[in-house]
């Protein structure tokens, strides 16, 4: 194919993919103008809609959009990808090996923190952007106010059982719809702008460096709701395996920041001409006739929003689990096409449960605004200290270069995160409940499962010992899988077979899983094999964090390799341990056993690593931690 033939294919696929991000990526950052600016008028941190401080309060928002998301996400940020892949954990994956131990565990920690933080905001947005959205009824018509939070409710069960149908289906319509979304709010700032024209000022800086000069502590108060703009952040960098890095930065720049700079300006712009309307700026600026059809619009868009931060919780779990920082859980598959799509039923229950639980105990989303942003605004902290260390182990920048300019961006996020703190009393200590309770899970798991490998271990035999009671006249044809994590002895359930059978199938096959810290493995590294004595082969399967493995394709392949297995034909023996805690070193009592229920109530090996359920034999035994 010419290249003149070939450059139309390549437009059409690029503005695909600006569509595609429009709606997945910039969903939860297009619906801030339903509450961010009215929470600095009207929240429970408000100050005076005067002139200046109008102004002051939109070159605020102007310059975090720019600072924020332009400079520091989309400059910076996008640069440090994991074989494309980005996200806090794909980050931490790629800048804590090779350091000293002690500097490398304090990289961990505040990588899995800022990770944890994450799922107290996958809980808040969709009870936030749907409530403020369906809140446009009661500018409508106050006798609909009685039925706004059980409107919410439904819009949002509705939202979390359609999960299950997968991203691909759900999605097929957000960038269209998003991108009406963004139409509409920057036509809204424009006949807003038109009758004001002097809002344009705020787009000068100075407005932002006087509002901070004459109010001091209110406007650093007022911090807390100007972060609202840039809420969604850290969904950029999180979804560029999906889309890369020059559609989502052509969305922001042709697409997006103008369309929230024209609408946060047109309700500066309504706020001037009438400070009294600062209840709720956004409705205001739709004529009457318009409203109705504005409240479903913004609805479905904050039901997009929501969905983009939902598959977050996904991936985000998925990641940690394969990378061995949660237990198990159950997966289903979406799309036979993109390994990345998955529905993990339990995670999708337990993010309903929290959103209505949000919605009836806070009611307004303006109650829910404070308690929103803590949880982000620590997660950027933690993702420009990950960035200085990629600025140095990855890019290889001075010192001082990379001092400074994290040094500024960290400046920036303490100021917001300092802002955000003064909410905690108001609901801000939710998401950092959330954030220390999913830390806490996963510390436990990841210890927990180091000791559990080293108990393992002190039990474990080599081959000799058992082979020695195996006669080879006696071993019936067959092949069975055992699934071990021990590079050299044998699982507990091998020996308790040989202990209590005598025998063995002409081959066994130990095979070991193991995750990368790269997302997607190359074909050529997937798998190795090496032959042992009397049948015995060893097998590794490699991973990427981001991938599924299927254990049978896995064995299928070990022909390429002279290891002929039937799959159909496999016995899949895997072990099923039953954990006790005891007083041997190790964790404490309380962290045994809340690792031991995390341990039983971890998903089902047979469904995680995809083994026909038919094929499969479980073997128990009892381990002392």
């Amino acid at each position: 194919m010419s290249d003149a033939a070939q450059r139309p294919r390549e437009d059409d696929r690029l503005r695909a993919l600006v569509i595609g991000a429009i709606g997945v990526v910039y969903g939860d950052i297009g619906t801030s103008p339903l509450y961010a600016l009215r929470e600095c008028f009207h929240g429970p941190h408000a100050i005076g809609p005067t002139r200046p401080v109008v102004l002051g309060v939109l070159s605020l928002i102007f310059w975090s959009l720019v600072l924020v998301i332009s400079l520091k996400y989309l400059v910076l940020i996008l640069r440090a990808d994991n074989q494309g892949e980005g996200g806090i954990l794909a980050l931490l994956a790629l800048v804590s090996p090779g350091d000293p131990r002690r500097r490398a565990g304090v990289l961990v920690m505040l990588g899995l923190f800022g990770a944890a933080l994450l799922y107290g905001d996958g809980v808040i947005t969709p009870a936030i952007s749907v409530l403020s959205a369906v809140e446009g009824l009661k500018i409508a018509t106050p006798l609909l106010e009685p039925y706004v939070l059980p409107l919410t409710i439904v819009i949002l069960a509705a939202l979390f059982r359609m999960q299950r149908y997968g991203t691909g289906r759900v999605g097929a319509i957000f960038g269209p719809a998003t991108l009406l979304w963004f139409f509409c709010l920057g036509a809204l700032g424009i006949a807003s702008i038109v009758r004001t024209p002097a809002v344009l000022y705020a787009l000068s800086p100075h407005h932002a460096v006087a509002f901070f000069s004459e109010h001091g502590f209110a406007a650093f108060r007022t911090l807390g709701s100007v972060f609202l703009v840039v809420t969604g952040g850290e969904a950029l960098y999180a979804d560029m395996g999906h889309f890369g890095k020059r559609p989502i930065r052509l969305a922001w720049t042709w697409v997006v920041l103008p369309a929230l700079a024209l609408n946060y300006l047109g309700q500066g712009a309504l706020l001037l001409r009438e400070p009294g309307l600062a209840d709720n700026p956004f409705y205001h600026l739709a004529p009457r006739l318009l409203l109705y059809p504005l409240v479903a619009l913004a609805t479905f868009a904050t039901v997009i929003a929501s969905q983009a931060v939902i598959t977050g919780a996904f991936s985000l779990t998925w990641q940690a689990v394969r990378l061995g920082y949660l237990p198990r859980v159950t997966v289903v598959h979406t799309s036979q096409e993109e390994i990345g799509q998955v529905f993990l039923p339990r995670i999708n229950q337990i993010l309903f449960v929290g959103t209505v639980a949000l919605v009836l105990g806070f009611r307004t989303s303006s109650n829910l605004a404070a308690a929103y942003g803590v949880a982000v605004t620590t997660t950027m902290v933690i993702t420009t200290l990950l960035m200085f260390h990629a600025m140095r182990t990855l890019w290889n920048w001075k010192l001082l270069l990379a001092a400074v300019v994290s040094l500024c961006f960290v400046v920036m996020d303490l100021g917001f995160l300092g802002a955000n703190l003064l909410k905690i009393a108001d609901g801000g200590w939710f998401p950092l409940a959330v954030g220390a309770a999913v830390l806490l899970l996963m510390t436990t798991w990841r210890s927990g499962r180091s000791i559990l490998h080293e108990r393992i271990f002190e039990r474990a035999h080599k081959l000799d010992p058992i082979e020695q009671h195996l006669s080879p006249s006696r071993r019936p044809a067959g092949t069975m899988v055992f699934l071990t994590g021990d590079p050299s002895g044998v699982p507990p359930a091998l020996r308790t077979l040989v202990h209590h059978l005598q025998t063995l199938p002409e081959r066994v096959i130990l095979l070991r899983i193991e995750t990368t810290r790269t997302p997607f493995v190359a074909p050529g590294s997937r798998l190795s094999v090496v032959a042992e004595e009397d049948g015995f082969f060893r097998v590794t399967g490699r991973f990427g964090f981001m991938e599924s493995p299927h254990v049978p394709r896995l064995i299928e392949r070990c022909r390429d390799h002279g290891l002929f297995v039937e799959p159909k034909d496999v016995t899949y023996v895997l072990g099923r341990e039953t954990l006790l805690a005891t007083p041997r070193e190790g964790m404490a009592m309380w962290r045994e056993k809340l690792f031991a229920a995390m341990a039983r109530n971890a998903g089902d090996a047979t469904g995680f690593f995809q083994i026909p359920a038919d094929q499969v034999l479980e073997i128990g035994s009892q381990i002392e931690l």
